[in-house]
């Protein structure tokens, strides 16, 4: 793939980067399966989510631990972000058969797996550990995952990542923050990805 995800960095630069994106991109069309609204994303504390539009192509910058397995040409994504440290960002892609959305779904799941081992082969100044939180039984099936980066220069992040499907249409739903994995809302989670794999058949 052209697309490469840079080392990981501080998520509150990332919140800027999505928020700065998400407020200057283009609406896509409305055709297409539903995406999540701000509200079905988990609570945060002394914050409000908000949301940008639904637009055509992979989000900038990149998702964390899946922006190379993202096929640009039919993807569509929206962005969140809230006020303090906590992002989100959420990519659905149709594929042109059940057969075709089975095999990007695994490619997704697999790419989360490997995560924290490829960070830390990219920068030994980066510890990355990798949880699987198991599946949510909605349409065909979600899987959630989590991957922890510890910085040496910038602390701790907290990644979670849902990969969803229905029928030929794939969902990856990414959300992270600093802190550990004792700081991931993991049940609110995996409420936020039912939502969003029963959502897909509305386009």
């Amino acid at each position: 793939m052209s697309h490469r995800p840079a080392a990981p960095t501080s998520l509150a630069a990332v919140v800027a980067a999505v928020a700065t994106a998400a407020l200057a991109a283009p609406a896509a069309a409305a055709d297409g399966p539903a995406f999540l609204d701000a509200r079905e994303l988990p609570r945060q504390t002394g914050t409000a989510w908000h949301a940008g539009p639904v637009t055509a192509g992979v989000p900038e910058p990149l998702p964390f631990c899946v922006g190379e397995a993202l096929p640009g040409a039919t993807s569509r994504h929206r962005a969140f972000w809230t006020d303090l440290d906590t992002n989100a960002v959420q990519v659905t892609v149709v594929e042109r058969d059940e057969a075709a959305a089975r095999s990007l779904a695994a490619l997704f799941d697999a790419a989360v797996k490997s995560c924290a081992d490829r960070v830390a082969q990219q920068d030994p100044d980066v510890k990355a550990e990798w949880r699987d939180f198991g599946r949510v039984e909605v349409e065909e099936g979600a899987r959630v995952q989590g991957v922890r980066t510890a910085h040496a220069w910038a602390g701790n992040d907290v990644h979670l990542f849902a990969v969803g499907r229905d029928g030929r249409t794939v969902t990856v739903v990414h959300w992270g923050r600093m802190g550990t994995f004792q700081d991931a809302p993991v049940n609110a989670f995996k409420n936020t990805t039912r939502t969003a794999v029963n959502k897909l058949y509305r386009g």
